[in-house]
């Protein structure tokens, strides 16, 4: 009787105790497309591959997600098989494996987005965003494959660039932020007599500045220190080159060049700004420059660099990202600008001007 009554016990507390977690690894499950494109006809196909680098070589099985929805689907491979457009989405995988206190899962991988087009072409952009002073790459593919013999590239619905012949490729060079928008294609083709005319749907691309202005920020620690800190963001492709980070006092360098972002300095009243540079792709911003303490005055540009026409460079007021600081800039054109070796290291020790909004 008893053993009768404990066993009801443990049942009865087994029912009211909460449900035990999954265990989970730091591992991160990776997924990758090994057959098609992320954007695709539909009716073609997609395979996809989910792995997890473990070192210690274990076992693992898989499951897929598309969205928040699990999908029935489990093992290293899931195939969009003559694909429709209602596939289209964001897709995820996940590792498990069993062990001695149950299934052990990892983290789910960053996702795939596949995108299945069901109309007659395809404006193929890169997945990255693009860079000033770069060059992008355009493809523009249409369903069967026919020979064409005209495509345009259009940017928010304006023609930029035309292509005679059977080549789809457009190159985009020394990007500007200007280039940034919604792009598509149209292609035309002879066909029983009768010309044929197609446009692809819209693809974003997005161009950044390799470096945004940086922005110095001031901390004070007591009344004898104080950090400054320099911000921007670094937007280079992987493996990107190191930056370094100076900061001035009164257009006088403090200290050597850093990897690091701040800098521990004395309390002074002054005229403050960093500037970050990074050597490998000869790229160089400045900060504006920022008071502190009892100062009068703008800080100025030493006489020996000022040149006879010199004038800073003024930013459009409708693109605060392009907002950068030169040292100087010998009567520029209207809409020239200077994103790249703003100055040679020489001037490194040298007084930056402000931008005028």
């Amino acid at each position: 009787m008893d053993v009768v009554i404990s066993l009801l016990f443990i049942l009865t507390l087994a029912q009211h105790l909460p449900p035990v977690a999954p265990l989970e690894t730091l591992l991160s499950a990776v997924v990758e497309s090994v057959l098609g494109d992320s954007r695709i006809f539909s009716g073609e196909e997609v395979r996809l591959r989910c792995s997890v680098p473990d070192v210690h070589g274990s076992k693992w099985d898989y499951q897929w997600f598309k969205g928040s929805e699990k999908l029935g689907h489990s093992g290293e491979h899931l195939v969009l098989w003559k694909a429709r457009v209602k596939d289209s989405g964001k897709y995820y995988c996940q590792g498990l494996r069993d062990s001695l206190v149950g299934n052990i899962y990892t983290l789910k991988s960053l996702p795939v987005e596949i995108q299945v087009d069901g109309g007659w072409a395809i404006l193929e952009v890169p997945p990255q965003h693009g860079l000033v002073g770069q060059t992008l790459k355009f493809t523009c593919h249409v369903r069967g494959n026919p020979s064409i013999h005209e495509v345009i590239l259009y940017r928010d619905n304006v023609e930029i660039m035309i292509q005679s012949g059977s080549n789809p490729h457009f190159h985009l060079n020394n990007l500007t932020l200007e280039d940034q928008g919604m792009y598509s294609c149209r292609a035309s083709w002879d066909s029983d007599r009768l010309t044929r005319s197609v446009i692809s749907a819209e693809a974003s691309v997005q161009v950044l500045e390799v470096l945004t202005q940086p922005i110095l920020e001031i901390v004070e620690l007591d009344h004898l220190k104080m950090r400054l800190i320099c911000h921007l963001q670094y937007n280079a492709h992987a493996p990107a080159p190191s930056i370094n980070y100076y900061f001035y006092n009164n257009n006088k360098r403090l200290g050597t060049a850093t990897s690091e972002n701040r800098f521990l300095a004395k309390q002074r009243p002054g005229h403050y700004s960093c500037k970050a540079k990074v050597p490998q792709l000869d790229i160089s911003r400045w900060s504006e420059p920022k008071s502190f303490g009892q100062v009068t005055g703008q800080p100025t540009m030493p006489p020996f660099l000022q040149p006879r026409n010199a004038r800073p460079f003024v930013p459009p007021v409708s693109s605060p990202a392009a907002a950068q600081m030169f040292l100087y800039q010998a009567s520029p054109a209207p809409d020239s600008q200077m994103s790249h070796n703003e100055m040679p290291d020489y001037f490194d020790d040298m007084t930056p001007t402000t931008v005028i909004h």
